[in-house]
C-alpha cells in the first residue's frame, strides 16, 4: 500500500495498470488524486483533491499542484493506456472500437487563465450560447455495461483548443494551435494507432468535417452529419482512354436537400435514443464530398419519419461502405452517451472546478478527471455493481418508480463508500469511539450528497 494512502485492492488494481506513465512518486500522487477526486463530494479543487483523500495533513499541498503543473507525464499517453485497459475489460477481444468525438466547455473566470475565451457552449443558458472558459476535444469510447441498456462513454482522450482562431476573419490564425477537426483527427489517428488490427467507428456531430479528416489511417470511419448546404457529387465515370487527367468527380447531385427529392426511399425498423425502437423511412445514397474527402468513396444516409412526406429529418455522411442505413443510424444515435458523460463528469464528479491557470496544469486538469470519470465506471464495472443497491434507493427515492439500472451518481456512491471503508478499517485495530463511529456514519451519508 502506498505510503498515507489507504485504497481498496479493487481500485489499486486497476490504476496499477496505469503505473508506466508515472515515475514513482508521480504515481502516489496520481492514486492519490484519484482517490481525492472521487471522494470529495463538495469543492473538487486541487487542494479539495488533498481534502478528499485525506491526505490534508500528509502531503504538502505543492505537491498536488506540481502534479498537474511540472510532473512528468503525458495526458495522452494515460489516456491510450486507460483506453487500453478499457478495451481489455470491458470489450470483447478484437472488436471494433466505437468512438464520440464532441468538444465542451468548462466555464472559467480571469484573465490570466490559459486558453480561456469567450466561445461557443452549447450548454450554455445565455440566448447566445456563448460562455467563458477553456475548450477540449474529447474523444470516448462507447460501450454497452452488462447492467445498463443505454450506451456508456468513456472519454479516454482530451485535449485543449485555444479560442479566438478564426479572428481575423475566415482564415484560420496558425499561432494559435490546430482547429477542433484537426485535434479531432490527431487524436483518434493516436487512437487508431493504439490499436492495430482494429476497425475504429468514428461519430460526430454536424461541426466535425474537413479536410484533416483525410489522413486518418484505413482502418477508421467517420459519420457524421452533413451540413444542409453541401455539395454532393457522383462517383466519377470510368475512364474514357482519352488523353488528359480523368475526371477526380461525377456529375454534381445538388444538396442533401435536393438529392431528397429524387431519392428512392424504404422503411426500416431502427435503435434510435436510449435503445428505443423507431420506423423510419431511409436513403442511402453512394456519392463523393469533395470539400471534405475528395476523391475517397462516402454515403449519404438520409433519415425521416414515416410521416414527413418532402426532405428529410436527419443526413448523415459517412466513410463506411460496408455497414447498412439502419445500423448507420444506430450507431449515431449513441453519440448521445458522450453528452451525458460529459453532464456527469462536470456536475457530479466535478471536472472543471479546479483554478489553477498555468498552461500545462490547465491542459491536464480537465482530461486528469475525465479520466477519473472513465476508472470510476471500469471500477463499478468489474467491482462495484450490486443490484441491491439499486433496489435500496428505489425504496429511499420512491419517486424513482422505474429505477431499474445505475447511473452515474450510483457508481460514484459505491466507490466513495468503499473508499471510506478502507480508509477506516486501515486504521487502528482498537474498539472504535462513539465519535469515531458517528464521523464514519456521517461521511457514509455524505458519499451520497
Amino acid at each position: 500500500m502506498l505510503p498515507f494512502l489507504n485504497l481498496p485492492g479493487s481500485l489499486l488494481g486497476i490504476l496499477s495498470a496505469l503505473r508506466p506513465c508515472f515515475t514513482a512518486p508521480g504515481f502516489a500522487t496520481f492514486c492519490g488524486m484519484v482517490a481525492g477526486l472521487a471522494g470529495q463530494p463538495r469543492r473538487r479543487t486541487v487542494t479539495g483533491m488533498l481534502l478528499g483523500a485525506g491526505l490534508g495533513r500528509a502531503w504538502p499541498h505543492d505537491r498536488a499542484h506540481r502534479f498537474f503543473a511540472r510532473a512528468r507525464w503525458d495526458p495522452d499517453d494515460l489516456g491510450l493506456a486507460v483506453a487500453g485497459l478499457a478495451a481489455l475489460l470491458l470489450l470483447p477481444p478484437g472488436a471494433g472500437l466505437r468512438v464520440a468525438v464532441d468538444d465542451t466547455v468548462f466555464r472559467r473566470s480571469g484573465r490570466k487563465v490559459h486558453g480561456a475565451g469567450w466561445q461557443h457552449d452549447g450548454s450554455s443558458p445565455a440566448r447566445n450560447k456563448m460562455s467563458y472558459g477553456c475548450c477540449f476535444v474529447v474523444v470516448a469510447l462507447l460501450v454497452r455495461l452488462p447492467f445498463c441498456s443505454r450506451e456508456v462513454a468513456l472519454p479516454v482522450l482530451a485535449r485543449l483548443r485555444l479560442p479566438g482562431r478564426y479572428r481575423h476573419g475566415r482564415r484560420p490564425d496558425p499561432s494559435l494551435g490546430p482547429g477542433t477537426v484537426e485535434i479531432a483527427a490527431a487524436l483518434v489517428a493516436r487512437l487508431a494507432l493504439a490499436f492495430p488490427g482494429r476497425a475504429v467507428h468514428v461519430v460526430a456531430d454536424g461541426a466535425y468535417h474537413g479536410p484533416a479528416l483525410r489522413d486518418l489511417p484505413p482502418s477508421v470511419t467517420w459519420t457524421c452529419r452533413i451540413p444542409r448546404n453541401a455539395v454532393l457529387h457522383g462517383p466519377p465515370p470510368p475512364r474514357t482512354g482519352r488523353r488528359g487527367r480523368p475526371r477526380a468527380k461525377g456529375d454534381p447531385l445538388g444538396t442533401p436537400a435536393a438529392i431528397a427529392a429524387a431519392a428512392g426511399w424504404q422503411a426500416v425498423t431502427a435503435v434510435t435514443y436510449r435503445g428505443r425502437q423507431d420506423a423510419l423511412t431511409l436513403a442511402d445514397v453512394p456519392c463523393l464530398w469533395h470539400g471534405s474527402w475528395r476523391a475517397r468513396p462516402v454515403r449519404l444516409i438520409l433519415a425521416r419519419n414515416p410521416g414527413t412526406r418532402a426532405g428529410y429529418d436527419l443526413a448523415l455522411v459517412t466513410t463506411d461502405l460496408d455497414a447498412g442505413p439502419a445500423a448507420l443510424i444506430t450507431r449515431y444515435a449513441a453519440r448521445w452517451a458522450i453528452e451525458q458523460a460529459f453532464a456527469d463528469a462536470r456536475g457530479i464528479l466535478g471536472a472543471g472546478e479546479a483554478r489553477n491557470r498555468a498552461p500545462r496544469a490547465v491542459q491536464r486538469t480537465v482530461p486528469f478527471a475525465l479520466l477519473a470519470h472513465t476508472i470510476t465506471i471500469i471500477w463499478y464495472a468489474r467491482h462495484g455493481h450490486d443490484p441491491a443497491a439499486i433496489t435500496r434507493r428505489r425504496h429511499d427515492q420512491p419517486w424513482y418508480t422505474a429505477k431499474t439500472e445505475p447511473a452515474f451518481e450510483d457508481m460514484l456512491t459505491s466507490l466513495r463508500r468503499a473508499l471510506i471503508t478502507t480508509r477506516i478499517s486501515g486504521g487502528t485495530p482498537a474498539r472504535p469511539t462513539p465519535q469515531q463511529i458517528q464521523a464514519v456514519l456521517t461521511a457514509w451519508d455524505a458519499a451520497a450528497a
